[in-house]
């Protein structure tokens, strides 16, 4: 099943600003929410899709992409921080500020009442990787699969991801009892005043490992290699972006690994020019065929094609190959081959062939012509790009 437009799952238009955003992700949220809906799994879907709608349309960067490229400027199959395999709590955990006191300060029976506690402890995500990868125009017009060797952090083998020797052994932190986070409360002459901040001895995470796996020395990420098979859609461009979810960076200790960031760069071609979709070409033909008219073969990204120079061609004529350009990767259809016919002007002349061309050079048929209100090759040139 296609990918709904996360507007159309909100219910906002392209120009809808952040506050308005957020708003309607609110509203589509406690609508939704599990507390409101027991045991509704169509609620349940429906609570997930706008929370993946509001991460991406809440992010300058992921909803320029967005809006540009619509899901395939996201990576393709791309699924905002996993919505799909997260749990509520993970959910709130990111978006809860959102909520307020909505459900009175807790998040209901449906997390069995504990998630309080599972709210202030802090998520750790893994740093994102950002790396080039350059494409043949052959490549960008039918899309491509590449497999990326990426030496980067993974969770670790021996302790599972968890940093504890053994696959895990914790105790309760002490100072936050498993909160993450500790509260303080000072006298000042304008009365008390309450801090929140991150618990200093666990990090955050309301854990204490007992005893430190040795393969990572606790941190539960070592070094590795990773070939990821990246899925490039076709008709992308120099300059583009594509973020593949979750397959950054690992975080220490079981947290949300970053993201995959692939910049798009386009390798020079030796016969075409780029313009958008369109795709230029310049070809020679001789002054005799320039003027007698002649079939010439051009190439094309996908073997060659065949065209008529009419007798009397003009060098500048644009011949236009319709469709026979590069996909656009935000709608359908195929850009042009546009042949940019030029006439080759003979620069060393044997005696003979000079007075030939000295000869014909008194006819009148050889004395330039232009008919009156023909347009620059510049204005023509608009045209095919407008």
């Amino acid at each position: 099943m296609a990918k709904r437009d996360y507007y159309e799952i909100l219910g906002l238009s392209k120009d809808a600003s952040p506050q308005e955003i957020k708003k309607a992700y609110r509203q589509k949220a406690l609508k939704y929410h599990p507390d409101k809906n027991p045991n509704d799994k169509e609620a349940e879907r429906k609570f997930k899709e706008s929370a993946e709608a509001y991460e991406v349309l809440s992010n300058p960067e992921k909803k320029s992409r967005y809006d540009q490229f619509g899901h395939s400027g996201l990576g393709g199959k791309y699924e905002p921080s996993g919505f799909g395999g997260m749990s509520m709590e993970d959910i709130f955990s990111q978006f809860g500020d959102i909520f307020g006191s909505a459900f009175g300060g807790d998040f209901g029976s449906s997390f069995g009442g504990g998630f309080r506690q599972q709210q202030t402890r802090r998520t750790t995500k893994g740093s994102n990787i950002r790396i080039k990868v350059s494409l043949t125009l052959e490549e960008i017009l039918k899309g491509v699969e590449k497999k990326l060797r990426i030496n980067k952090y993974v969770a670790c083998n021996t302790c599972n991801g968890t940093g504890a020797k053994g696959g895990g052994s914790y105790n309760t932190c002490n100072t936050c009892r498993g909160m993450g986070r500790v509260t303080r409360v000072t006298n000042t002459f304008l009365g008390q005043m309450q801090t929140t901040s991150t618990c200093p001895d666990c990090g955050g995470e309301g854990q204490i490992i007992k005893e430190k796996c040795t393969g990572c020395y606790g941190n539960g990420i070592v070094k590795s290699d990773e070939v990821i098979p990246v899925k490039i859609p076709a008709g992308v461009g120099e300059g583009m972006q594509i973020s593949v979810n979750g397959k950054g960076n690992a975080a220490a200790r079981g947290g949300v690994p970053g993201d995959l960031i692939i910049l798009i760069e386009e390798a020079k071609h030796d016969k075409f020019f780029r313009d958008g979709s369109n795709l230029l070409y310049d070809h020679y033909v001789s002054f005799p065929d320039a003027i007698l008219g002649c079939t010439i073969e051009v190439p094309t990204l996908e073997g060659k094609a065949v065209i008529k120079i009419e007798p009397g061609t003009q060098s500048g004529k644009v011949l236009r190959l319709k469709g026979k350009g590069l996909p656009s990767v935000n709608s359908y259809g195929r850009g042009d081959l546009l042949v940019n016919v030029n006439v080759w002007t003979p620069q060393n002349l044997s005696a003979e062939e000079r007075q030939l061309i000295q000869k014909l050079a008194l006819s009148e048929n050889f004395k330039p012509k232009p008919k009156k209100g023909s347009r620059s090759f510049f204005e023509k040139m608009k045209d095919y790009f407008n």
